[in-house]
């Protein structure tokens, strides 16, 4: 029964890691990198769709974002989609194709990206903490209706404290692996 409840938590700390770490593959860094768009929305066919479903992406250059349409009626939307999602991006059209140069970050914009990072670390951290004390209820529930002891409450306290501290971990890991590659010029 207890063993249920752990891997039920394990599963959500484990979104919670991989949601940050989706978050931080779209914090522009000074290389190309095709998340840098995952984030981007572009209204078409009325309705709003995300961008990989419009057109592909790649980088064929450390500095530099290809886009080609599936659509040559939706560039101009995508184009629109990319200047308003506020990444600091420049399109340029060429036919089919968006050619996107990626510029160099400037120092300050490397210090805002770093504090963004954190700030996303931090919602992550609430995130766990969260599932921690919805765990923390349930066992407690548990052992209210006699489903377990109350050493096996403690112990399910313990465990369930343990995941948490694993979590948080693995996302400073990831915050300072970010912060390093922002930082790096």
């Amino acid at each position: 029964m207890l063993e249920a409840v752990y891997k039920e938590i394990r599963e959500h700390m484990h979104k919670s890691v991989e949601a940050i770490s989706r978050e931080f593959a779209a914090v522009r860094t000074g290389k190309a990198s095709i998340h840098l768009l995952d984030t981007v929305r572009v209204e078409a066919y009325e309705t709003v769709i995300p961008l990989n479903q419009l057109a592909s992406v790649t980088a064929p250059e450390p500095r530099l974002l290809a886009i080609q349409a599936f659509d040559k009626s939706t560039v101009s939307n995508i184009v629109r989609a990319i200047q308003v999602a506020d990444l600091g991006l420049n399109p340029v059209v060429d036919g089919q194709m968006i050619r996107i140069p990626i510029p160099a970050l400037t120092e300050e914009r490397r210090k805002e990206l770093v504090k963004h990072c954190r700030h996303i670390t931090e919602e992550g951290r609430v995130a766990a903490r969260n599932i921690r004390r919805e765990a923390n209820e349930r066992l407690k529930k548990m052992q209210k209706d006699k489903d377990i002891s109350e050493d096996q409450e403690a112990d399910g306290h313990d465990e369930v404290q343990k995941i948490t501290d694993e979590a948080i971990k693995e996302m400073e890991r990831l915050l300072e692996a970010k912060e390093k590659e922002v930082m790096e010029i």
